[in-house]
């Protein structure tokens, strides 16, 4: 366990999602003036907090092991994926929630914000990559 916490490929993406993830919940609360706890597990949100994960953790690998190793590849495509399913799948899916939500008029609550926009999408492969450079 303590290997664990030295392990930058670990430790680096992890702590990025609890940054990222307790911006999301201090942004959206000033924005809604409503502060959801929640949120600090839930998806969707500017930025991504998918991305920003996948695409650090790609680019230290990229840093460290080289661009041209296996795992650099397995770590790049998963980040494509995860990226793509984000603001595709996922986004559609919260796009379907909203829409049965107001034909079934609140009897059965289906959860919105599962899925991100092209813009929170690229916004967290940004953090990701600055914060895999950085560290």
């Amino acid at each position: 366990m303590i290997e664990l916490l030295h392990n930058k490929y670990v430790l680096v993406p992890f702590i990025l999602w609890v940054v990222v993830q307790v911006f999301k919940v201090v942004f959206e609360g000033l924005r809604n003036k409503k502060v959801e706890l929640k949120r600090i597990f839930g998806s969707g949100g500017m930025p991504s907090a998918h991305s920003a994960v996948v695409t650090s953790l790609a680019t230290l690998i990229g840093k460290y092991e080289g661009l041209d190793s296996p795992i650099f590849a397995v770590a790049a495509i998963m980040a494509i994926i995860v990226m793509y399913d984000a603001c595709g799948v996922r986004y559609q899916a919260g796009k379907h929630a909203r829409l049965l939500n107001e034909l079934l008029n609140h009897e059965v609550k289906l959860e919105e914000m599962i899925g991100h926009t092209y813009l929170q999408v690229t916004m967290g492969a940004i953090i990701g990559i600055t914060v895999g450079l950085i560290f």
